[in-house]
């Protein structure tokens, strides 16, 4: 049944709010089939969207047209902290302002919902803001049971924000075998004891939510764990100004963009300093020479120049000139918090001083940042401050940088704006905290992200709800931002995005049938299925139609032995050269291509840990990829392209690791042959010292996922038993 659009409320809520054609297409599709379907906590409705992609914005959409549509009241459940229930409140009585004053809509917090409500109000749309937590939800089921029992008989809308957090999943326990999470349980509870209710679920990471197994197996014994199924699944549109993962990790690897200067590497020892006070490694006193706290000085730094470059451009164009943020995440400590806090303080302070007494030492750390930024910024095209202009505004700004230690609710409901977002009350505003600027809390102007939250062992759900760099960012403000971790922690967020993007990707093609084989090797060094949740993230490799593995951030080994490997490459290759002089690629079997893959192995060394290659999970892909091919004559071979003589730089000008060896010309090559047998490419690099090799030829091989496979994801290691 079509959903009415014309009600008094959905077109009072719409009035001055500019929401796009497919947000409002997205927002009617989620009204009608909660209206055709019936949902539960098993089988919720979903609302899927990306992380700060605008899910709220969407919802609350939702809820003004569901009233329309023959709901009286609506259940707004928020992730447990005090802090966001706020928010939360906040937003709705700020976005349902004039119904509210025209008292057709009414927002209560449960916890502080009046008794004695007359019928006047009663009649009412009613929306009630109830946190994920006990006491909150026993004090709801008080108020629609007892204090006002007419609202048990109400049509109602549930919608769990964030339901992948504390809502629901499940606990094994000796006694009672697997239970229903006590949250999960509650609202169960609840939604089963009303007369008539709608489910709805919103949420960025649905992992927990879809990647229930249900235990079917295919012929070749993998098993595809298939989604809990929601009734219905509503994508949020992705609106043009949406940066995320794609742009950090995908488009940051395409030289001469924006997004190429984005990650700067941080030395994991400089974490280590910053976890707590260790007068032999670091001292207040040296706060702007020490070589220990190299990485997030030059953070600082460029924060504050490129903050000051977006305030003189904003005056130029004669825009409101706007305030800028800049996030340190590294420990859940509030101990190393408070350190952290006294560390970025004496940076900042010693700044101040040496543009008052040594205004030359300055002027060398403000033109280092300058010349960084200045290779973004013209990628733009525009105007562009002169560098004296930068340096007399960042003289006029330092003294307004605001420091704000936030790791508790208090903190958090200090600096909340009547809008929800962290408030921004200098021109240059330094947060230092943990858990708690995570999921939901949304930071304006955000140029600068140091994280140092080690990944490893990390929930998917969690790092990514870590990334409050994700959200609508204007290009001018990409140019100056930056962010700052571990090579070993950006490569592992580079894979959690794999990971998030691989599924989404099977989920959109796949609709609500979708699938995903989760495989691992097994001592007999087989190819077996696993269980989603007990995947270690560092140790996956995510295959997605199109995508390219290769080693990245290796040295070559000492070249007498490099070369003697490479010399047994090169022969196992001859017997392929006509094939090879053809320029074109050939077939060999898998088995020819793991042993090449093998020798290579041998001549790569890795510096920092959690930068290697996962050489096993190399292996397990083109083993599975070239086994399951749906070309019977291709089946255990790969297409293999060799080239020759090649030159390249070991890093890139902005100081990464270079990760193309492969060209537009040889991508395009991958793109032209059969959509389902893998493509083992293999770069022959001279390796000379001048490009900051060891002096010895070595071997790159690049694997190339072929355009029909279905999403895999490979891990070379399980997640131990707690």
């Amino acid at each position: 049944m079509a959903a009415r659009l014309d009600g008094p409320i959905y077109t009072a809520f719409l009035e001055g709010k500019n929401y796009a054609e497919d947000a409002k297409q997205c927002i009617q599709h989620t009204v009608e089939r909660l209206r055709a379907t019936t949902t539960t906590v098993d089988r919720p409705g979903m609302l899927l969207g990306k992380i700060q992609s605008g899910k709220t914005r969407t919802f609350l959409g939702v809820l003004a047209l569901a009233f329309d549509n023959g709901y009286d009241c609506a259940i707004v459940f928020t992730k447990g902290t005090v802090a966001l229930a706020e928010q939360t409140l906040e937003r709705l009585k700020k976005e349902f302002n004039s119904l509210i004053e025209a008292d057709l809509v009414q927002v209560f917090d449960i916890m502080h919902l009046p008794s004695g409500l007359p019928p006047y109000v009663l009649e009412q749309k009613l929306i009630i803001v109830c946190k994920k937590e006990d006491d909150n939800i026993r004090r709801l089921e008080e108020a629609i049971f007892e204090t006002y029992p007419s609202l048990s008989h109400s049509n109602c809308l549930i919608i769990d924000d964030e339901a992948d957090f504390a809502s629901i999943g499940f606990r094994r326990t000796k006694e009672e075998g697997v239970k229903i999470n006590k949250i999960a349980g509650q609202i169960d509870g609840l939604r089963k004891k009303l007369k008539s209710t709608s489910f709805l679920q919103v949420t960025a990471t649905p992992y927990s939510l879809y990647l229930q197994p249900e235990d079917p197996r295919t012929e070749d014994g993998t098993q595809t764990f298939l989604p809990v199924r929601p009734a219905f699944t509503t994508l949020v549109p992705v609106h043009d100004t949406y940066i995320g993962g794609d742009f950090y990790f995908e488009q940051s690897k395409e030289k001469d963009t924006i997004a190429s200067f984005l990650h700067r590497e941080v030395a994991p020892s400089e974490l280590r300093v910053l976890k707590k006070p260790d007068g032999r490694s670091f001292k207040l006193s040296e706060a702007l020479t020490s070589p220990a706290v190299e990485a997030i000085r030059y953070a600082i730094v460029t924060f504050v120049a490129g903050g000051c470059i977006r305030r003189l451009l904003d005056a130029s164009a004669r825009k409101q000139v706007r305030k800028f943020s800049f996030i340190v995440h590294t420990e859940r400590s509030r101990a190393a918090h408070a350190w952290q806090e006294q560390v970025v303080g004496a940076i900042v302070e010693a700044l101040k001083q040496i543009g008052v007494s040594q205004p030359d030492v300055l002027r060398t750390l403000i033109k280092a940042s300058y010349q960084d930024l200045r290779r973004s910024l013209e990628l733009l095209g525009g105007p562009l401050p002169s560098f004296e202009d930068t340096f007399a505004e960042v003289v006029r700004q330092l003294p307004n940088v605001m420091i704000a230690r936030v790791n508790s609710e208090k903190d958090i409901k200090e600096l909340l704006d009547e809008s929800g977002q962290l408030c921004l009350r200098a021109p240059l505003n330094i947060f230092i905290g943990g858990q708690i600027l995570d999921r939901g809390l949304t930071i304006a102007n955000l140029i600068g992200f140091y994280y140092g939250r080690t990944a490893n062992r990390s929930q998917q759900d969690t790092v990514l709800q870590h990334s409050r760099m994700y959200g609508p960012r204007p290009m001018d403000d990409l140019a100056v931002t930056r962010f700052y971790t571990t090579a070993g922690i950006y490569s592992v967020m580079n894979t959690i995005h794999d990971f998030d993007a691989g599924l989404r990707n099977a989920f959109e093609k796949g609709g609500e049938d979708a699938g995903v084989v989760f495989l691992r090797k097994d001592d007999a060094n087989r190819i077996v299925p696993c269980s989603p949740n007990k995947i270690l993230l560092s140790a996956t490799t995510t295959l997605r139609p199109r995508k390219r593995l290769l080693p990245v951030g290796f040295q070559t080994g000492q070249k007498r032995e490099v070369q003697r490997v490479v010399d047994k490459i090169d022969g196992i290759l001859h017997e392929f050269d006509a094939e090879i002089s053809s320029g074109r690629p050939f077939l060999i079997d898998v088995e020819v291509g793991k042993a090449i893959v093998d020798l290579i192995g041998q001549t790569f060394e890795f510096e920092e840990e959690g930068t290697g290659w996962d050489i096993n999970a190399f292996k397990a892909a083109m083993d599975y990829l070239s086994k399951t091919n749906s070309i019977e004559a291709n089946r255990g071979k790969l297409w293999c392209l060799v080239r020759r003589n090649r030159d390249i730089q070991r890093m890139r000008p902005e100081g990464r690791f270079q990760d193309s060896p492969d060209t537009k010309q040889e991508q395009d090559v991958a793109a032209g042959l059969d959509p389902t047998t893998p493509l083992l490419m293999l770069f022959r690099q001279n390796g000379r010292e001048e490009q900051d090799w060891r002096g010895s030829a070595f071997w790159w091989p690049v694997l190339q996922v072929p355009r029909a496979a279905h999403t895999v994801i490979y891990t070379s290691e399980m997640v131990e038993p707690a």
